[in-house]
């Protein structure tokens, strides 16, 4: 990898974190249309502890105050919205650390990559134009921060985008935009981007120990 590659993929990475089109498919698709070799785990696990950091700095106030209050006022909205959150990342936290290793083999396929891509921007584009977009992020409820949760687990595909399902999850449990963003983005933060980083990292120790 020369250093045109490795700016090429951090900004890759960069924008594709943060908008619902899934960085860990665009670091497979990139490679492979430009026909530059594979960047390996560590180079990726780099890019996702990069902007993993990014979304700390940006939000750290709001977590500081979702904390406090999810501890001082579990009863009041902010406060419930933190253990919505919290529960929120257990779902997608078990199923990617199960399915990890299939997600490193199986689902690197471009072609299939490919097809994740578009049929889930279909799904985003109709859902948010017949959504009803009428609860904001304050007056979430249990069910919908669960489902929303379910729904992470589903990228541990890479085509996938975390942002993306989550957004058109609650997009279609009647969530309006600016919410859906909000809890998606103060999702980021949470035990599944953790953890799939943890399996990464343990998955490429193993390799190298055979």
């Amino acid at each position: 990898m020369d250093l045109i590659q490795a700016v090429v993929l951090g900004l890759v990475q960069g924008l594709g974190e943060f908008l619902p089109i899934s960085s860990s498919a665009h670091l497979v698709l990139v490679p492979w249309l430009m026909n530059w070799a594979y960047s390996g785990l560590t180079f990726d696990i780099a890019l996702h502890v990069g902007t993993l950091i990014a979304v700390v700095l940006y939000f750290w106030k709001d977590w500081l105050n979702l904390l406090h209050k999810g501890f001082t006022q579990p009863k009041e909205r902010e406060g419930k919205l933190f253990w919505y959150l919290v529960l929120a990342t257990i779902p997608g936290a078990l199923i990617g650390y199960l399915l990890e290793d299939i997600a490193e083999t199986v689902f690197r396929n471009p072609i299939l990559i490919a097809c994740m891509l578009i049929l889930l921007g279909i799904i985003l584009y109709g859902v948010d134009r017949n959504g009803k977009k009428r609860i904001d992020v304050e007056h979430i409820s249990l069910k919908t921060s669960f489902l929303i949760g379910i729904s992470q687990a589903l990228a541990i595909m890479p085509g996938v985008s975390r942002s993306g399902i989550t957004m058109t999850t609650a997009l279609a449990l009647g969530m309006t935009r600016e919410g859906a963003a909000r809890f998606s983005f103060f999702s980021a933060i949470h035990i599944w981007k953790l953890s799939a980083i943890y399996s990464r990292g343990h998955h490429q120790v193993r390799s190298q120990g055979r």
